[in-house]
């Protein structure tokens, strides 16, 4: 900004960057220090810049500067010529006003900066201004193309002769299409955010089981850890080409919407397409017709081939009376084997039931006594406590009157009583072996019962099966019994369509003139379009619209471009730190030295 600012006054910088101070004719040497009380030295005549009393005092006498000549050693050359006004002694006042100086100049140069951005802030307000004028061209430009489109509507109907009523009545229509579709978007606009909290919850759930996934892959073997990782990036290989293949299949099925649509905005091009399918269609009938007209033979070959024929259809027929023999001796066994299946199961039944019964009666006097069994066990426990307890008592009684008589009871007694006491100990051991076993018995029973009724509910599913396939060849062999009426069908069929292929012969004639028709008409309304000058209107004003818009948007480049350029906040905070070092490098320098008078 200095450098503008020299090159504004027309003052060359220095080689150090300073400018010159106030006063100075020319920039100061490259040398130049900031010293005081000490005279610079002399300068060649025209161009001195101190005074001539102070150089033989300040200045260092070099030998190198005392040229030899034939008369001796010379003086020194001094300053010759007028000198311009420059202090010998830089003091403070000369620094204070050097600084003001400089802040001068500085505050010169930030008001032309601010003139600058005020300026450029004009000229993008003026932007601003163009721009928005630009977006209400387009937006008219828009808004004309609507009313165009119905005034084109209203002169359509003018030219149909239609009535203002007419009009009226249309206009109520569409007014009421258009709230329905209203209503039906808004209905729409509420499903579509009740899906997207259905997602979200989705989404959430989805996340759960991926971290259970995660932590189940993560308890795996490593095996089975491996082969899971290979199965899930052969799954995300295959999701990725699923993904290409909608894609493509999407952008295929947009294609065809666009093609589909510009058939259906042209009923000319239905018309051709409906004509090229009929075309293809019957061109196919003809080359197949040609196939078999080549292929025809001559009489006696036909009638050989009749004769062949007649023997393969004969030799086929047998074949087939064979296969229905053969199908019904099939049918005869298999109903025989239902029969025996019938008479099998109903045996199985009489001797099942019987035998459930069994295990029926069983199982209550089981189940009575597996219910009961707590309670007898109860009291058994009850009566061997009372029975312990009154040997107790008699024994003591015993011993109490042995004692009281003097008699003691022998060792066959005693060996007596502890074998009545085993054995009732060996009873109690029996019984509860014997509820064990009953347990046991009752749950061996209760599974041959699933297993008899899993055999016969087995037995009734084959027996439907059975009846089902019994029925489906009943009805093939009711089709293929009647040979002279397939016969007669297919000859009918052949019949047919010779006649189809004469009369397709004809329409395809007819609808190669109709299409030599429809072209014509084709070409003579595409001329008139071009020729209409309410057409060419509009094909000029879209071109316009086009120009328009590309205009908007070299404007909006050439706004945006302008805006980067005139930016003055990075060259203010560069003025601003330059200014501050500056001051800062002064302060330094005024402390640290005292200047010299």
């Amino acid at each position: 900004m200095l450098r503008l600012h020299n090159e504004r006054k027309n003052i060359p910088p220095s080689s150090s960057g300073r400018p010159a101070s106030r006063g100075a004719g020319r920039a100061p040497g490259t040398a130049t220090r900031l010293t005081t009380g000490m005279a610079p030295g002399t300068a060649r005549g025209g161009g001195g810049q101190e005074s001539g009393g102070g150089v033989a005092l300040s200045s260092q006498v070099r030998v190198a500067d005392r040229p030899m000549t034939k008369q001796g050693l010379g003086g020194m050359k001094t300053a010759v010529g007028p000198r311009r006004n420059q202090r010998l002694v830089k003091d403070r006042t000369y620094f204070l006003g050097l600084l003001r100086t400089k802040n001068q100049e500085l505050s010169s140069e930030i008001s032309n900066l601010q003139r600058e951005a005020d300026k450029t802030v004009e000229d993008q307000s003026t932007y601003v201004t163009y721009e928005k004028r630009a977006e209400n061209l387009a937006a008219e430009i828009k808004e004309c193309q609507r009313e165009l489109g119905d005034y084109n509507t209203l002169v359509d109907k003018l030219n149909t002769e239609e009535s203002i009523n007419d009009i009226q009545i249309d206009y109520e229509d569409i007014k009421a299409g258009n709230e329905r579709e209203g209503k039906v978007l808004d209905a729409l606009f509420e499903q579509k955010q009740k899906k997207q909290e259905q997602i979200s919850a989705l989404e959430l759930e989805l996340r759960q089981e991926k971290s259970m996934a995660d932590n189940m892959v993560a308890d795996m073997p490593p095996n089975m850890k491996q082969k899971y990782i290979r199965s899930k990036e052969i799954n995300e290989h295959l999701i990725r080409q699923l993904e290409l293949s909608q894609r493509d299949l999407d952008q295929l099925s947009l294609k065809r919407k666009e093609l589909d649509e510009e058939l259906t905005s042209s009923p000319v091009k239905q018309e051709a397409v409906r004509l090229y399918e009929q075309l293809h269609d019957l061109e196919e009938k003809r080359d197949q017709l040609i196939t078999e007209t080549s292929s025809r033979l001559s009489p006696q070959e036909e009638r050989e081939k009749l004769l062949k024929q007649v023997k393969e259809d004969n030799q086929e027929i047998a074949a087939m009376e064979r296969q229905t023999l053969d199908l019904r001796d099939r049918i005869s066994n298999i109903q025989s084997e239902i029969q025996q299946l019938d008479q099998d199961l109903e045996e199985n039944q009489g001797a099942k039931s019987q035998k459930y019964r069994e295990l029926k009666k069983r199982e209550e006097t089981m189940n009575e006594f597996l219910s009961s069994f707590e309670d007898t066990k109860q009291q058994e426990f009850d009566r061997i406590g009372m029975l312990e307890q009154n040997v107790v008592t008699i024994l003591n009684s015993m011993s109490g009157d042995m004692q009281a008589v003097g008699h003691v009871p022998s060792t066959q007694e005693l060996t007596a009583m502890r074998e009545d006491l085993g054995l009732k100990e060996d009873e109690m051991k029996k019984s509860k072996t014997t509820a064990s076993s009953l347990a046991m018995e009752s749950q061996k029973l209760q599974e041959d019962l699933e297993k008899v009724e899993t055999l016969e509910h087995k037995i009734t599913s084959e027996l439907a099966n059975l009846k089902e396939q019994i029925s489906r060849m009943d009805d093939d062999l009711t089709i293929y019994q009647d040979l002279d009426r397939l016969k007669r069908e297919a000859e009918e069929r052949k019949l047919q369509l010779g006649e189809d292929k004469i009369n397709l012969y004809k329409r395809r004639e007819s609808l190669r003139r109709a299409l030599v028709y429809v072209s014509s008409d084709y070409d003579g309304l595409r001329t008139q379009l071009n020729d209409n000058e309410t057409h060419i209107q509009l094909l000029n004003l879209e071109r316009k619209w086009q120009h328009l818009e590309q205009n908007n948007f070299v404007v909006k480049e050439f706004i945006a471009s302008k805006s980067h350029e005139t930016d003055i906040r990075p060259v203010s905070k560069r003025v601003d730190g330059m200014l501050r070092n500056y001051n800062e490098h002064l302060i330094d320098v005024l402390g640290g030295k005292t200047p010299g008078m």
